[in-house]
């Protein structure tokens, strides 16, 4: 039975559902910063997951990327499973710009979290629903 890690709970609000994966946006508000976690149990490596589900996070991972970059007009996105603090596998994608607060390095441990307000956090769902299709539930 999927559980979502409880350091995944703490850090992050669930927005919704792909058809495999949960979204989460990251309380962190100086990045937009989406994770995506498969809601399979027990799995902590891409390679775990059988070659339809491996097939179905790159999907949906490449098409939330795309609709973030639309939407937040990012520079850049990073895209990325490490694992290392938390072990359930989950899929890191971050809007990134030349102007954040870490540009160019990488956003972990750069800068302390600072949080959402419940109108940043709205803003953020209104800006989902104008880019993603009906592949993803809202919560």
């Amino acid at each position: 039975m999927f559980v979502l890690d409880s350091r995944l709970q703490q850090d992050s609000l669930v927005l919704g559902d792909f058809p495999l994966c949960q979204l989460l946006l990251s309380k962190d508000a100086n990045y937009p910063w989406f994770i995506l976690v498969p809601r399979r149990a027990d799995i902590s490596e891409v390679f775990q997951l059988d070659a339809d589900a491996q097939q179905q996070l790159w999907s949906e991972t490449g098409y939330l990327a795309e609709a973030l970059k639309k939407a937040f007009a990012a520079d850049k996105m990073n895209v990325a499973t490490l694992g290392n603090v938390v072990s359930q596998l989950h899929m890191h994608v971050i809007v990134r710009y030349r102007d954040d607060a870490a540009w160019p390095a990488p956003v972990w441990g750069k800068c302390q979290a600072q949080a959402y307000t419940d109108e940043q956090v709205e803003g953020i769902r209104q800006r989902l629903r104008a880019v993603l299709d009906s592949r993803f539930k809202e919560a």
